[in-house]
């Protein structure tokens, strides 16, 4: 037998056994029609990116997910892949530049873009290196990237096909703006966080100042835009002014007064400015009565030449000055603190500005009813369930996705313009000239969101638009895993391409997982400095034990705190596990291993063999509904407490004892139990099983290429495995009595048992056991209570009452010296408290907190007193 170091070394095993897994192709997947098809695609982390928390849990999960099946006998693959991550990446090479003092369009784009993938070249793979590093056992010979040749064919086909079917098209609308990273931005971009800031009142008079209407705004530097004020057609107040006009304090432009139900009258004065340019129910109301459209705000989020003497000043300094001015004016009527809800990008966290803008967009609400009835039918189901409101809530009230941006990087928009004619052409391949003219054509400058090409990940990873016998074999997909906070980005535009585009749902289920916080449960964040770096814990504690924290304790669709305590705990859990496998194979020494007799088995035997049955049965219904943290838990629970604290300790006897047909019995249930735990803890813990796995007799190449565990019906023993809890029950309550009343290990106790019928058969067998693990010189067992001591001490348990003398526990002179010197500190202590109390100038001087905490301490005391007084007395009648 090869001897294992006295110490588990992380470092040292991980790195050895990912490449040997890698190098040995064991996580490859190949289609085979013997096997049953499990898939999972990873969420593609951006290029940009750096391994986080929020990948550390994502990626646990996915992998325990795979590594499960993949024993149980699935073919089971898992692709991975990165994202090309338009605005974060071009940000990124944008800065590089800057750096270098150039400007992108000092270069042109076939140069940045040059720049742009030397880049990806040289970082994008770093993420893909450092999920290598948590364990993830993806298939690496099937690794794509959103924008290599296959997926981009992908993207530029469902285009076209869209734009052929009028779902796509290019229009005028209101769209998020992001002033900073210059480009469009979908609704989902958008995040919404409460601001502080205030309500500006302002009057528009009449021309001749006849009449006047008041309305409040948040950006009154949106007035610069205006082109009407709209009353509720019902609202008996303005019935005479709608149709006449105002006029925009300060600007002098006059605007009309229109009736629109998208008023509501009862709320402030029942009037509202409209800006179609720069507010979505504005633009709407404006389609409606037919509003002039004046956008005054410039791309990078200044004044344009609309808006006169503020051209040039950005929005916030045009807010100031303009307000100043309409004060001055005397049309401002009142400023109120108001909080409310304001968008701001999902990149970069500047406010987004709704604007005017001639984008590309999806409509969605055809493509919406599908993706909603296959989540309705139950053929996709989200874990939790609670999670498909969330889906219904956005994809009932979306709105047309806008999927271009104003971006170098990224799939470029497959549009044509004829320079002569104007003619729009949308093909897979650029034509040479103008189909109606013979003009010349350039190609839009735009390029897609990044969730569109996202949006088709499923199926574009397996070969989609080529029939091929991955996309026919492992398609649909099985599990979709990721954060609850990209069900909007992601999980609804996926269901949505896969069913427009395969006619199939792409996956079966959603498992939802929520955002990892600290341990006073905030959101890790730059700011808070609360951040965790997931490569150096793994240096630290090692993959496995930042894994098992990640999954232990926490529910699917839930937040979860995370902190180094948890770490540490199954950096513990580890040891116990290697220490144990050590204890077993010194046992087994060089001898074989066989087959498990059961004609040899005693009630210890029966009671582990019982509990591992259960354990396999429970951890496998866990697995397969996804209750990955109670299967963990359990595993953890079975291998420290039942298996090390328990079955070893109960096996010692014997493997000490002569009887070597009973030790090869127990050599090979030891080797039996310790090997499928291992192989039930492997999906989270991948490096330690496989490594102690090996070591074990009978073992295959590899743990994760082996069988997962089945329950033996010739293992349930319930009868016996009740009984042997009921031991263990006892042998506690006897422990407990032994640390109550300190007794050292070294000194032998005389146990009598009280209890009858067969129980008091069945607890003979186990007498052994019980004088070992409760530390016993002698046990009997009798029917009722004659002939036990008065004085005894007794615990009760479900199997028997445990009687034990007094005198067997302690030294009874040096316990009656033990107490009275502990009486007469006590008696010291409530006569200090009792001297504080009754001292007038104390209690007068003292604050109430602490004459309170005096007057606990000294009862605290008193009751300390009485029972030292109450066993004096018990000793001194012996």
């Amino acid at each position: 037998m090869k001897e294992m170091p006295k110490a588990y070394d992380h470092q040292g095993v991980e790195e050895k056994l990912y490449e040997k897994w890698e190098k040995n192709g064991y996580f490859h997947a190949e289609p085979n029609p013997d096997k049953e098809p499990y898939t999972i695609v990873i969420p593609p982390p951006n290029i940009t990116g750096q391994l986080h928390i929020g990948h550390a849990i994502d990626e646990t999960l996915q992998d325990a997910l795979i590594r499960y099946k993949r024993m149980s006998g699935y073919e089971a693959l898992w692709l991975p892949g990165t994202d090309h991550a338009s605005i974060a990446t071009e940000v990124k090479i944008i800065e590089q530049m800057a750096k270098e003092g150039i400007d992108k369009r000092d270069i042109g784009r076939e140069a940045f873009l040059k720049r742009a993938w030397d880049w990806k070249n040289e970082y994008g793979g770093r993420i893909v290196k450092q999920l290598r590093k948590l364990g993830a056992s993806c298939d690496w010979d099937r690794e794509r990237f959103t924008m290599d040749e296959g997926c981009s064919k992908a993207v530029t086909k469902v285009f076209v096909e869209l734009y052929k079917k009028g779902l796509i098209y290019r229009g005028d609308r209101i769209i998020n703006w992001c002033p900073h990273c210059k480009t469009a931005l979908s609704d989902a971009e958008v995040e919404y966080e409460e601001q502080q800031s205030h309500l500006w009142h302002v009057r528009y008079d009449a021309p001749d100042k006849s009449y006047s209407i008041t309305v409040a705004t948040t950006r009154p530097e949106t007035i610069l835009g205006d082109t009407a004020i709209a009353v509720h057609p019902d609202d008996e107040r303005y019935t005479d002014i709608v149709g006449k006009t105002v006029v925009i304090p300060v600007v002098g432009r006059e605007i009309p007064i229109v009736a629109d139900e998208y008023v509501e009258k009862e709320f402030g004065t029942g009037a509202v400015k409209i800006t179609p340019a720069h507010d979505p129910n504005d633009f709407e109301v404006g389609v409606r009565c037919n509003l002039p459209v004046m956008r005054v705000f410039t791309d990078d989020g200044h004044i344009n030449e609309l808006g006169g003497r503020y051209e040039g000043l950005t929005t916030m300094e045009c807010r100031k000055k303009l307000v100043e001015d309409i004060e001055a004016a005397g049309n401002l009527v009142k400023i109120e603190p108001y909080g409310h809800n304001v968008g701001t990008c999902y990149r970069c966290h500047s406010t987004v500005e709704p604007l005017v803008s001639k984008q590309w967009f999806v409509s969605m609400k055809p493509l919406a009813k599908p993706a909603i009835d296959v989540v309705r039918s139950g053929e996709i189901r989200f874990v939790p369930e609670r999670f498909d409101k969330t889906y219904y809530n956005w994809m009932e009230n979306i709105r047309d996705w806008c999927i271009s941006r104003q971006l170098w990087w990224g799939h470029r928009i497959p549009a044509y313009y004829c320079d002569d004619c104007g003619e729009t052409i949308v093909a897979e391949t650029a034509p040479e000239r103008c189909p109606k003219c013979g003009g010349k054509l350039h190609q839009d400058e735009d390029v897609l969101d990044t969730w569109f090409s996202s949006g088709m990940w499923p199926f574009s990873t397996l070969g989609w638009p080529e029939k091929t016998k991955e996309l026919d074999y492992f398609y649909p997909t099985s599990t979709l895993v990721t954060g609850y906070d990209i069900i909007f980005f992601w999980v609804a535009r996926m269901i949505v391409f896969g069913m427009e585009v395969m006619h199939q749902k792409p996956f079966s289920t959603v498992y939802i997982h929520g955002l990892v916080r600290d341990e006073q449960g905030r959101k890790m964040s730059k700011s808070l400095g609360n951040g965790v770096d997931p490569l150096e814990i793994i240096k630290q504690y090692g993959a496995d034990s930042l894994r098992f924290s990640l999954v232990t304790g926490n529910g699917a669709g839930g937040d979860m705190r995370f902190g180094t305590k948890k770490v540490e705990a199954a950096r513990n859990f580890c040891n116990k596990l290697y220490n144990a496998t050590r204890f077993v194979l010194m046992n087994i020494g060089d001898a074989e291993v066989g087959d498990i007799d059961i004609s040899r088995l005693d009630i210890a035997d029966k009671w582990i063999l019982n509990r591992l049955n259960t354990m396999i049965r429970e951890i496998t219904a866990n697995m397969d509904s996804f209750d990955l943290n109670l299967a963990a838990q359990k595993i953890y629970d079975f291998v420290w407490t039942e298996f090390c604290d328990w079955y070893i300790e109960l096996a010692k006897p014997r493997m000490n004892g002569t009887d070597e047909e009973q030790k090869a019995n127990v050599r090979a249930i030891l080797n039996r139990v310790l090997m499928d735990s291992l192989k039930l803890l492997h999906p989270f813990m991948p490096f330690i099983t496989e490594e102690l796995y090996l070591n074990l007799p009978n073992a295959e190449e590899t743990i994760m290429r082996s069988a997962w565990p089945k329950a033996k019906a010739e293992w349930d023993y319930p009868e016996e495995a009740e009984t042997m809890e009921e031991v263990m029950d006892l042998i506690r309550a006897t422990r407990n009595i032994r640390a109550e009343m300190n007794v050292p290990p070294s000194r032998k106790l005389k146990i009598t048992l009280v209890t009858h019928g067969a129980r008091a058969k069945a607890l003979e067998a186990c007498i052994p056991y019980i004088m070992k693990l409760a530390g016993a010189e002698h046990v009997a067992i009798q029917q009722d209570k004659h002939g036990i001591p008065e004085n005894a001490v007794s615990a009760v348990a479900q199997a028997a009452e445990a009687f034990i003398p007094l005198s067997d526990l302690i030294d009874v002179d040096k316990e009656r010296e033990r107490l009275n010197k502990e009486a007469e500190k006590v008696k010291s202590d409530i006569a200090r408290s009792s001297g504080k109390l009754n001292n007038q100038g104390f209690v007068a001087k003292a604050p109430e907190k602490v004459i309170a905490e005096e007057r606990k301490k000294l009862a605290a005391a008193e009751d300390m007193l009485k029972k030292l007084e109450a066993r004096l007395e018990q000793l001194n009648n012996m």
